[in-house]
């Protein structure tokens, strides 16, 4: 019989607990109304998140409110409150004081009560010893208030300044602090120890990689011999990550140090598949349908090359002239010519059938781009470039070799969605003539802004500035391929494709001046639905640069994003402001922002 009770008891406590919804859940602040500490309290509290999850297994929400005790007690002491009390009643039942064996069976209400005390003041501050032109944070003395995330703050920071010097092993040492709740101060003494400094080891690999050794030292590029330093560790780690060949960089620094005080770095890489292939589509109901594909390959030659061959077709039952096709082929070799340059050839093949003027052209490049920083990457490249085109000056051939030159400047939160931030690509294209053709060059400049109007980034305000110009050549012997048109999605929404453009005798070519001006407000409905309103215009000129003899168009509408892991997907509807272009309405269906 007494086996048989155990058994009982056993199945009992396994048996589920019949599952009720949670009905209520209070929060309440006793003493003096303090609406911020309450929202800070309410946001870090994880019964309110089990709540919004819609959470009512009794055993789990029983779990939740055990570890809210803790969760609630560190956010009073991260906001200087070291007296707090923390009441969660389970049905009128203080849940610290229900036996764990004994859960509620069901749940419809809980109560949580904060009594947080009076705030406390820093009473003596101390930490030491510090690294040269150590800034600790600004609230870190006698008398502010003495929240414990400030002392995080101080003690991480002054780490990192060590760090920074070099002592890669600082540390803290020695820790003291004491309440004094009489007095509502806080005494908080840090002690550090900073350790040697410390030079760059040996770089031991590890992972399963199928990347050439010598190759995955050369792209990383770590500074071995010199002083330690984490911002050349973290380069370390991003140019690695910048190749696009591994799925996880997972970089470690040696718990001993080495003769000389050398510290080894740990690298452990996983790779990502080798090959990747993809497509897209956009839709307009002037422009027509645009199908493009790709096929990628991430480590082609086994030293993390990456060769990329893509294709489109576009202009698919359009009204803006016939098919256009191009094809081409890209290989890419990081660490070319140093760490921070990727090398590149390229080789492509297009025919453009547009409403103006067709095209024939086959162009090969190499080039270097050049990373400077997180942010700023340039480029420069040779190319040659033959095209067989016909237009308003009839049917030509050039021949040309360009030397095209950029610098981006990219401050972007989300390069695919992007709620705040800046962006800057300049491009200088000088060209010369090799079979009696004008030399000359082309300028092209974009310029993106991106202003939250709010904390969440619901509300996002978006504006750009294109400008372009042909210096060098008259319209005549210019190559239609680098002139000017606007109109369409990437310039003036509403109105045709290439529908602004030069007047030339009984026919239209591209211009030599380009300027190009788009406003969005972009606003969220949901967590996945924005609306968007737009408006664009666009300047086509034949002088080389704006001087306001060419002429204006413009138009505007309103636009659906719906948010998925590739980016939005977008739906515009545009008409004309305007300007004698165009007329009606315009449809655009892609990916991505417009800008």
């Amino acid at each position: 019989m007494r086996h048989l009770s155990t058994l009982l008891l056993c199945a009992a406590l396994a048996a589920p607990a019949p599952a009720t919804a949670l009905d209520r859940l209070d929060f309440s602040l006793q003493g003096e109304e303090n609406k911020t500490l309450l929202k800070r309290l309410r946001g870090a509290s994880l019964l309110r998140t089990a709540k919004r999850e819609g959470i009512d297994d009794p055993q789990d929400l029983f779990s939740t409110a055990l570890a809210d005790y803790r969760r609630l007690v560190e956010t009073l002491y991260a906001l200087g409150y070291y007296s707090g009390i923390v009441h969660i009643r389970i049905d009128g039942r203080e849940a610290a004081l229900i036996p764990p064996l004994s859960p509620p069976r069901a749940i419809s209400q809980i109560e949580v009560s904060i009594d947080p005390g009076k705030p406390f003041r820093f009473g003596e501050v101390d930490i030491a010893p510090l690294a040269r032109g150590t800034q600790l944070p600004e609230d870190f003395r006698t008398g502010e208030r003495a929240r414990a995330a400030t002392i995080i703050d101080a003690a991480s920071g002054a780490v990192a300044s060590w760090r920074d010097a070099g002592h890669a092993k600082a540390r803290v040492k020695t820790q003291d602090l004491q309440a004094d709740h009489a007095n509502q101060t806080l005494t908080a003494r840090i002690g550090l120890a900073p350790g040697p400094q410390v030079r760059f080891g040996d770089l031991i690999l590890s992972g399963n990689t199928k990347v050439r050794s010598e190759r995955i030292r050369r792209i990383a590029g770590l500074p071995t011999g010199e002083v330690f330093s984490p911002d050349a560790l973290d380069k370390t780690a991003n140019r690695l990550r910048r190749t696009g060949t591994f799925r996880s960089v997972a970089v470690t620094e040696a718990d001993d140090l080495g003769p000389d005080n050398r510290m080894d770095i740990g690298l452990a890489l996983v790779d990502e598949k080798p090959r990747r292939f993809g497509a897209g589509i956009e839709l307009s109901n002037f422009e027509g349908l645009a199908v493009s594909g790709f096929w990628m390959h991430r480590n082609f030659l086994g030293g993390a090359e990456r060769l990329r061959i893509e294709g489109e077709i576009s202009g698919i039952a359009g009204e803006s002239g016939g098919v256009d096709y191009d094809l081409g082929a890209r290989i890419e070799r990081p660490a070319a010519f140093g760490a921070d340059t990727v090398g590149f050839a390229y080789f492509d093949m297009a025919s453009l059938d547009e409403r103006d003027y067709s095209a024939d052209t086959v162009t090969a490049g190499i080039g270097a781009t050049r990373i400077f920083s997180d942010h700023l990457q340039g480029s420069v490249e040779f190319a040659l470039s033959y095209s067989e085109t016909n237009d308003v000056y009839g049917a030509r051939d050039f021949t040309l070799a360009s030397l095209p030159i950029s610098l981006q400047w990219d401050r972007r939160d989300d390069i695919l969605n992007a709620t705040r931030g800046q962006y800057i690509d300049a491009r200088l294209t000088p060209f010369a003539g090799l079979n009696g053709e004008a030399s000359g060059a082309q300028l092209k400049f974009d310029s993106r802004i991106y202003r939250r109007m709010d904390s969440e980034g619901r509300l996002v305000l978006a504006g750009r500035l294109q400008l372009g110009s042909v210096v060098g050549t008259a319209l005549s012997r210019t190559a239609p391929t680098y002139l000017f048109y606007s109109g369409g999605g990437g310039t003036v929404r509403g109105q045709p494709y290439q529908s602004l453009a030069v007047d030339v005798g009984p026919g239209r070519i591209g211009g030599r001046s380009f300027a190009g001006l788009s406003a969005e407000a972009r606003a969220k409905l949901t967590d996945r639905i924005s609306i968007v309103g737009f408006a664009d215009a666009g300047y086509i000129g034949r002088e080389s640069f704006y001087d306001g003899s060419g002429n204006w168009h413009s138009g505007a509408g309103l636009g659906v994003r719906y948010d998925t892991s590739v980016g939005p997907i977008r739906l515009d509807v545009a008409t004309p402001l305007s300007g004698d272009t165009g007329e009606g309405v315009q449809v655009y269906i892609g990916i991505g922002q417009a800008f």
